[in-house]
């Protein structure tokens, strides 16, 4: 539950512009706050995926609309209006209500802690908000860690919302009193979209149709004990954290303007990390040492195939490559499922990719791809990840983003054999086969 009892900012017209509206749930929230909690755990509490119950986001955001006198000093971020607002309902009012959320979990299931997510830590300290949740979590206040740390030695303290850059990683990493962090956010979802014409979010790790970001793969560098490295390219101009929320922009291509200088990032956990082009060597590094502990080569472009490979003690233990792309002239097609029961209704997801003549992945291709069906299955819909695309999910058509597209085709629940043809315009067409049994 996102609103408690009074209206917080809803921006009706794009993110932070105009003026907000304020209807929502807190119009019901008196009458209904309890059995809603009640009934939410109740519905979700055999799910072993659960490990908290939530009671708020960020109910606590500086003046948004509970305010406090604590807004006058200190270092107070995401502060709606600056300061302490009076004409404004008091932070002490956050207390009792999260006190009667916490009895309504804990009435129904007593097995999980009560958590909430906390954007104005600051405030919320002064009134004891915190001291009433089993878990605390700081949105976006990775700072407050140490100081927070010494003053409740008992607070079980984690990142609820944290953003891309590395520091707020670090914090977690090399503080074990911090027990974890949450990304905002794992995956591309609708909403929050910013201006028209886009309609979703691209935050995530992934996109919407499930195809892994290069941001990706430097939590997979961070997070992963299994060796790696993930190389990508991009402008010498280019720059990385921008903001809380930026990516890393080491897209997987090469294909660049002859004679052009570009850099060459290596996502990597591995101690050393070696780059070749067209089989040379462009020298190692050490991944210790390199800035933000990404290996980075300035390379003068030729076509061909640019490799990274990684080595723990001096022994190559993974690889990368990226390869020069000719023109589209045929569609991939990969299922996650060709065999089903007859009994349930099946699920298949087939990545479909546009390659040049050699199989090499375009990843400029933006192509219309035609879906037909035939046999006991249908198309539920089609995926690129573009955040702005209006397309018809319920299209058998779609424009493929990055040379890629997610089909999702259902079975009915009849034996058979089911056909699934892809085809874009000049392009060499795919079949896949699937079996329901």
């Amino acid at each position: 539950m996102t609103r408690w009892e009074v209206g917080k900012n809803k921006w009706v017209a794009g993110w932070n512009v105009g003026t907000p509206s304020k209807n929502g749930y807190h119009e019901y929230f008196k009458e209904w706050a309890d059995r809603d909690v009640a009934d939410m755990v109740l519905r979700a509490r055999n799910h072993p995926s659960i490990i908290m119950w939530s009671i708020g986001n960020e109910i606590d955001y500086p003046n948004d609309p509970y305010t406090h006198e604590v807004l006058n000093t200190g270092r107070n971020p995401q502060i709606y209006g600056k300061g302490y607002l009076p004409d404004h309902p008091p932070a002490s009012g956050l207390t009792p209500i999260a006190k009667q959320l916490v009895k309504a979990v804990k009435a129904v299931d007593q097995t999980r802690p009560v958590t909430a997510a906390l954007a104005g830590v600051v405030m919320s300290n002064e009134v004891g908000y915190p001291d009433v949740l089993d878990v605390v979590g700081y949105n976006y206040q990775e700072y407050r860690y140490p100081e927070d740390h010494k003053k409740y030695p008992n607070r079980i303290i984690y990142g609820s919302e944290n953003g891309m850059q590395k520091q707020a990683w670090n914090a977690v990493d090399s503080n074990e009193y911090i027990s974890a962090q949450y990304l905002w956010t794992g995956i591309d979802y609708l909403g929050e979209a910013g201006k028209w014409p886009q309609r979703s979010n691209g935050a995530g790790l992934i996109d919407l149709a499930g195809f892994k970001k290069p941001e990706y793969f430097f939590r997979q560098s961070l997070w992963s004990d299994k060796p790696m490295a993930y190389i990508g390219a991009r402008p010498i101009t280019g720059t990385d954290d921008k903001g809380i929320w930026s990516h890393r922009t080491a897209e997987p291509v090469w294909n660049w303007q002859s004679g052009s200088k570009v850099k060459v990032d290596c996502f990597t956990n591995c101690q050393e990390t070696e780059l070749f082009l067209n089989g040379k060597s462009l020298g190692k590094q050490i991944s210790g040492a390199a800035r933000g502990q990404v290996p980075s080569w300035q390379v003068d472009y030729e076509p061909g195939e640019l490799v990274v490979k990684g080595y723990n003690n001096g022994i190559e233990v993974c690889t990368n490559n990226i390869k020069t792309a000719g023109d589209a002239y045929q569609l991939k097609t990969v299922a996650d499922n060709i065999l089903f029961n007859h009994n349930t209704k099946g699920l298949s997801q087939i990545e479909i990719y546009i390659t040049d003549k050699n199989g090499n992945p375009v990843f400029t291709a933006t192509d219309e791809i035609i879906v037909t069906v035939n046999g006991a299955a249908k198309l539920l819909g089609l995926e690129s990840g573009s955040n702005s695309s209006h397309e018809s999910y319920q299209s058998n058509k779609r424009k493929a983003l990055h040379g890629r597209l997610l089909a999702y085709v259902q079975t009915t629940g009849k034996p058979g054999v089911v056909q699934v043809q892809f085809g874009a315009g000049n392009l060499k067409s795919s079949t896949i086969t699937l079996t329901v049994k």
